[in-house]
């Protein structure tokens, strides 16, 4: 049966790394949930960890976070749908938007509900996902700054998560251009400048990061450990906070080219054929997990010893060579994974969830 592992001493060490470079940066931060698919065992972790500030993308992880502890501060982290809009307000404290009618119907469920709402209004620095275009933005913050049951705390802005544009210190500066102009025109105070997610640490780690940057928002970092404008783990921190376990359920030596008229697999893919591999073998090992539960593309083999060939839609099959290790059926193989691996396997139903 395939397992998931979280490490919690791993995932300590790598929350105390953050804690102390965000405090020695004088920079506020929340923990981003949604890797963890709202998996009330891991949530748990979090929580436990001391974490104040939770953001999801799913509300219905939000108001996990709220069950399990409701002085955490709860963060809705992509422009909220009208129809759901009642459990948006019930279950986050804050949101990220840049859609005047959303906030609108945000301020008329507020007062329904008899709640303060808190927001942060997103700004396009270049990556063309969510955001105001700034331009506008003056014009934006008018017309909402005195809504009933509003506040606005902060100005954000998402880079690198469509087309890949990299923060820099001169977008971010401009982030905090206009919080100032805001403020100054409008005589209010916008406590936050919410720079940023995980790709934009190194920023702050190579003393990069504009003063007025006092708000991140944290999730691959924080499960990776990494580094995203250098794609490699950062030293004190560890990459391998999540560990995939499956297990072979069968070994075989096989020939390397399947025989017979060949056709489209179920997913579209037509075999290409190096005649040269005719009548040459190999063991292949056929592991309890499939393309239902993570893109083979994700998982990072161990000691590279094997190549992955394919998967159906419950079955991944490897390439083990002459299986210099004598794995057998029954034996577990182990992966590590990259962060879109780890969402898919953790959003599976099918893999069990375990903490070490």
């Amino acid at each position: 049966m395939a397992f998931l592992n979280l490490y919690r001493d791993k995932l300590k060490t790598n929350f105390d790394f953050l804690k102390e470079k965000f405090n020695d940066s004088g920079v506020a931060w929340g923990v981003v949930s949604k890797l963890l698919c709202g998996n009330e065992l891991y949530l748990k972790e979090l929580i436990n960890l001391g974490v104040d500030e939770i953001h999801d993308s799913r509300i219905s992880n939000l108001a996990k976070v709220k069950e399990l502890n409701p002085d955490v501060q709860t963060v809705y982290i992509k422009p909220a749908s009208k129809r759901n809009m009642a459990d948006m307000v019930k279950y986050a404290d804050v949101s990220l938007n840049s859609e005047l009618s959303t906030i609108k119907w945000i301020s008329e469920e507020a007062v329904r509900q008899n709640k303060k709402h808190k927001i942060i209004i997103m700004v396009e620095t270049g990556d063309l996902r969510e955001g105001v275009m700034g331009d506008y933005l003056i014009d934006f913050y008018a017309q909402i700054f005195e809504l009933p049951n509003i506040e606005v705390i902060g100005l954000g802005t998402n880079l690198n998560c469509l087309n890949g544009v990299m923060p820099s210190t001169d977008k971010l500066i401009q982030l905090c251009l206009y919080k100032q102009i805001i403020e100054l025109k409008f005589n209010k105070d916008i406590p936050w400048v919410s720079a940023g997610t995980s790709v934009t640490i190194p920023l702050m780690l190579r003393h990069q990061l504009p003063q007025g940057v006092n708000h991140f928002r944290v999730g691959e970092t924080l499960y990776f450990g990494v580094d995203l404008f250098e794609e490699k783990v950062i030293d004190g921190m560890y990459g391998d906070v999540f560990e995939l376990y499956t297990e072979i359920i069968e070994m075989q030596e096989k020939p390397l080219l399947p025989t017979g008229v060949l056709a489209a697999n179920p997913q579209g893919d037509v075999l290409d054929i190096d005649e040269s591999l005719y009548g040459k073998s190999s063991f292949r090992a056929i592991l309890d997990i499939g393309l239902l539960d993570v893109d083979p593309k994700y998982l990072l083999a161990e000691d590279g010893e094997f190549e992955i060939l394919g998967a159906s839609s419950d079955m991944l099959i490897l390439d083990l060579g002459e299986n210099p290790k004598n794995y057998k059926v029954g034996d577990l193989i182990k992966f590590n994974l990259k962060y879109m691996g780890a969402l898919a396997i953790l959003n599976s139903y099918y893999i069990e969830k375990r903490v070490k």
